[in-house]
C-alpha cells in the first residue's frame, strides 16, 4: 500500500505503511528509517520506528514539510519483498511462574490450558522484535501463538518488577525497569535488557530475533549468557 502520512503537529509526520503486526511491513519501516538516516535531509532531527509507522521529527525552521513529505514518499518505493534479514537469535532464560510468573496460571485457565502449556507455547517459536518503546530498552515483539492470545489485566499494577517477561494480545514484552504496567506476567529474566553505561544501552533493536529458554531460578541465578 502507499504511505499515507499525516502531519503530528508542527514538527512531526507520520509515515504509516501498514496496519497491524506484519513483519513484511515492520521491515519497510525499519527500511525507510535506515534510508533516511543515510541521505539525512536537512531538518530532520530523530525518527522514531513503530509496529507499522515512522514517526519523522523535524525542524520547522530547516524544513519545509510540504518539500520532506514528497522526499519520504519518494523514499517509500520498496521493492515487492523486502530482503530478508539476518540477525542473531538472543537467547533469554526466563523462570515461568510462581513468585517470578503471578499471571501464569491465571493465563492458562483463561485458555483452558495448563501452566505447563504456556511454557511451551511461550517458549516454543522465536520472535520479531517490532520496537522499543514504553521505557527505555522495553521490547514490543510478536506474534505470540494464537492460543495464548490474552487481554492485558483489567487493573494495570503500579510496580513490576524488573525483568518481568509479559504477554498481552499477540505481543510479549519484557520490562527492563522497574515500572508499571497492565500485561499479565508469566515469568521473569535475568538478562539485563537495559544498561546506560553500555555502548549501546539496549541490548535489543528493531528487527532483532529472540527465543526464551526455560530454566530454574537457580539456573537463573548463575546465568552468564
Amino acid at each position: 500500500m502507499p504511505p499515507v502520512i499525516r502531519h503530528l503537529g508542527d514538527r512531526g509526520l507520520l509515515v504509516e505503511l501498514g496496519t497491524g503486526i506484519d513483519p513484511a511491513v515492520n521491515r519497510r519501516v525499519q527500511q525507510l528509517q535506515r534510508r533516511l538516516a543515510r541521505e539525512n535531509p536537512i531538518g530532520v532531527v530523530e525518527t522514531v520506528p513503530a509496529y507499522s509507522s515512522l514517526l519523522v521529527i523535524y525542524d520547522p525552521l530547516q524544513a519545509a514539510p510540504e518539500l520532506l513529505k514528497r522526499r519520504i514518499t519518494a523514499l517509500c518505493r520498496f521493492d515487492a519483498a523486502p530482503p530478508p534479514e539476518n540477525h542473531e537469535v538472543h537467547a533469554i532464560p526466563v523462570v515461568y511462574g510462581g513468585e517470578d510468573g503471578p499471571d501464569l496460571e491465571t493465563v492458562a485457565a483463561f485458555h483452558g490450558l495448563t501452566g505447563e502449556d504456556v511454557i511451551r507455547l511461550h517458549s516454543g517459536r522465536v520472535y520479531r522484535v517490532y520496537m522499543i518503546g514504553f521505557t527505555p530498552g522495553y521490547p514490543y515483539m510478536g506474534e505470540l501463538p494464537e492460543a495464548l492470545d490474552t487481554p492485558r489485566r483489567d487493573t494495570p499494577r503500579t510496580r513490576i518488577p524488573k525483568g518481568s517477561v509479559a504477554i498481552a494480545q499477540r505481543q510479549t514484552g519484557i520490562y527492563p525497569v522497574v515500572s508499571p504496567g497492565g500485561w499479565q506476567i508469566i515469568g521473569r529474566t535475568p538478562v539485563e535488557l537495559f544498561d546506560a553505561r553500555r555502548e549501546a544501552p539496549s541490548l535489543l533493536a528493531m528487527g532483532h530475533q529472540v527465543r526464551f529458554i526455560p530454566v530454574s531460578a537457580e539456573e537463573a541465578d548463575q546465568w552468564t549468557g
